[in-house]
């Protein structure tokens, strides 16, 4: 028995996560970007929805709690943030367990997008689902946080084991690959973005992708061997932010 996960995509760029606990069969949406697509690729799977686990407030992953909670009475489970647009049955935080079946959840603060991000890591799965935190090749954009505050998250994340698959929210990851190599000349980090080049034109996903591998290969995790060619700066999350504005305001 196990985790199953289902992605789809849905919207202009989001991914649909569906989860399932093999040992029980209830299963769970990761946000709720389009409650329709979600309801239908449910519907088509034969997954009874128990649970929605909100990463953060913004529309295009909390918008459809209502009507996904309308339609099967799934619990909303997520950061009291949520409440600014839509209904959550029940706020966690950092730290706290969330169960799905069989299944463990453990939730972990990654603020810098929003200041309530959530993610949830099945260890025994060896899964993440992060959000607008970290991205293939990329990360999310500073609307609420700090450099200092990302900068944290994400070494919450890196933590984990490498094998650690990642399941972000949106497939950004080819605008992610252009801008790594503006920045930085590994050869490693060439191949990757060749390979997102290749998978992009066959319109196949990018995602999941590792711990390892963005670690290995994210100019965003590797920000401090990177940022002198931008600048100056003092500590590692300055070097992050460094990075993070040029991203910013890159064009390719």
């Amino acid at each position: 028995m196990g985790l199953e996960i289902h992605l789809f995509p849905c919207l202009a760029d989001n991914y649909g996560i569906l989860i399932r606990d093999q040992a029980t069969g209830l299963a769970a949406t990761v946000d709720t970007p389009d409650a329709d697509a979600i309801l239908s690729e449910a519907g088509r799977l034969g997954w009874k929805l128990a649970l929605v686990l909100n990463t953060h407030w913004h529309p295009d992953h909390a918008g459809g709690n209502q009507a996904i909670k309308n339609a099967t009475g799934a619990e909303i489970v997520g950061p009291p943030e949520v409440t600014r647009i839509a209904p959550l049955d029940r706020p966690v935080g950092d730290g706290d367990e969330v169960r799905l079946g069989d299944t463990r959840l453990r939730v972990i603060q990654t603020d810098g997008h929003t200041q309530g991000h959530l993610s949830y890591y099945a260890a025994e799965a060896g899964a993440v689902f992060v959000g607008d935190t970290l991205f293939a090749l990329g990360c999310g954009r500073l609307f609420e946080g700090t450099a200092q505050d990302m900068w944290t998250s994400l070494g919450k994340l890196a933590a984990l084991p490498d094998a650690t698959r990642v399941y972000c929210a949106h497939e950004y990851t080819a605008s992610n690959a252009r801008f790594a190599l503006s920045l930085d000349r590994d050869p490693q980090v060439a191949a990757r973005c060749a390979a997102v080049f290749a998978a992009r034109a066959e319109g196949r996903p990018t995602v999941p992708t590792t711990i390892g591998l963005e670690k290995a290969t994210n100019p965003f995790l590797r920000a401090p061997l990177l940022a002198s060619a931008l600048g100056r700066f003092s500590s590692d999350a300055e070097a992050f932010g460094l990075v993070r504005a040029a991203k910013d305001g890159f064009q390719g």
